[in-house]
């Protein structure tokens, strides 16, 4: 938590890199990691409350978020609150400040006396209430005004397990027949011919072939952007900032023979697009380049079709990584918003004439959405918008926006843009 919220860094990194240094085996602490974070703005005000007569200083944040990993346990897990407070209040021990063990004792202690107490203090606070910063519920309130609640709402809930059939290999059927013959039990979702959501998440080791490539873990927002991208036999196609490579191996099952490149300006994450059609047994063109720098890595021979799953907020995907709302900052949007023009701007003169290029962000924000294609579009006479068909999905000004929750999908952005 403390790189989290000190370094900026992603919580399944950091949780990775600490698992592989202690030989963890990781499952409650990832579920206490990813619990604290999600419920940050409303265990953090609870916590404020219960220290507010003696307040820890800001070189003792360790103990702070000890305090907030024993809060939640108290108040959304089912542990024991006994075992929850003595093993809370021994883990200081571990953090050389033995000194503290009566203030978080205490704290817990009272929060167990008067939950209700705690609870008011959230009802009056709506960065607590919602646990979202305050500057991210006002900008949702300014972009969706009839729907912000919903949106914060669906972040605080846990995403689904969300699989892609490999159709080359079976049917979604066969698969399903295999997945109940393991004990794993799951449904099918008519958004995608390959979509599976399983009642329960489960390693992606206990799921039948996964190694030999019958399957792979992918959010159905996501998977919507092969059949919008309508990549046909034959064709040239570009799937620009595409690590982890899970769109590109997509467009590949469903239309083998087109000629893709990949690329991501990431050489560890360039190695991950790698891994995954390796294990897929998927072929394409693979490298290293900023796709915003054509002149690096483009051979001159235009595109068909391109897709631009573009860097952006993430704010679609909270729900799935809520380090999000601690890491990310109002400040980011004009840093993020700028590369996305860039990356457009540079990849149109790529597409032919008659040609399809795909945007695509995680983002619920208008200004990395809506906004950006309203923009591209003044800039570029030749830029003609086609619109995407969807029985669901909230379709905007410009292009089709799916909100977290909506038929348990992540938030999602499209806009397809043709060129004359």
């Amino acid at each position: 938590l403390r790189k989290v919220i000190e370094q900026r860094r992603y919580l399944d990194a950091a949780l990775e890199e600490e698992f592989s240094r202690r030989g963890l085996d990781g499952a409650l602490v990832q579920e206490m990691s990813y619990g604290t974070l999600r419920w940050y703005g409303q265990l953090d005000a609870i916590a404020s409350q219960l220290l507010e007569k003696k307040p820890f200083k800001a070189k003792d944040l360790d103990l702070r978020l000890l305090l907030l990993i024993g809060l939640y346990q108290l108040r959304f897990m089912r542990v024991a609150s006994h075992a929850a407070v003595d093993e809370t209040v021994e883990a200081v021990n571990a953090l050389g400040k033995s000194w503290a063990k009566g203030v978080i004792n205490a704290c817990l202690r009272s929060y167990l006396r008067s939950p209700g107490r705690a609870d008011g203090i959230v009802a009056r606070d709506p960065a607590a209430r919602f646990s979202h910063p305050a500057w991210l519920v006002e900008t949702l309130r300014n972009d969706y005004p009839d729907k912000w609640e919903q949106i914060v709402s669906a972040n605080n809930e846990r995403a689904p397990m969300v699989l892609r059939v490999n159709l080359q290999r079976q049917s979604r059927e066969t698969y399903l027949d295999r997945l109940n013959t393991a004990g794993l039990f799951a449904r099918v979702t008519e958004l995608g011919d390959g979509t599976i959501i399983l009642d329960t998440p489960v390693p992606v080791a206990a799921l039948p072939g996964f190694a030999d490539g019958d399957v792979s873990v992918q959010d159905g927002a996501a998977q919507l952007a092969a059949s919008f991208l309508d990549a046909q036999h034959g064709e040239h196609v570009l799937d620009a900032c595409a690590a982890p490579g899970g769109k590109t191996a997509h467009i590949l099952e469903r239309t083998p023979d087109v000629k893709l490149i990949a690329i991501d300006a990431d050489e560890k994450r360039t190695a991950m697009i790698e891994q995954n059609l390796q294990r897929l047994r998927l072929g394409a063109a693979v490298r290293t380049a900023d796709a915003a720098i054509p002149e690096n890595w483009w051979d001159g021979n235009p595109f068909d079709r391109i897709l631009l799953d573009a860097p952006c907020s993430a704010s679609g995907v909270i729900r799935r990584h809520p380090d999000i709302k601690l890491r990310r900052r109002p400040e980011d949007l004009s840093a993020l918003t700028t590369t996305q023009a860039r990356l457009l701007n540079a990849l149109w003169p790529l597409l032919r004439s008659g040609g399809k290029l795909l945007y695509v962000t995680c983002s619920v924000f208008a200004a990395e959405n809506e906004k950006q294609i309203s923009a591209f579009l003044t800039r570029h006479a030749d830029a003609i918008e086609q619109p995407l068909t969807l029985n669901i999905g909230l379709p905007r000004t410009h292009g089709l926006q799916i909100l977290p929750g909506t038929e348990t999908m992540d938030g999602f952005f499209y806009a397809c843009i043709e060129k004359r």
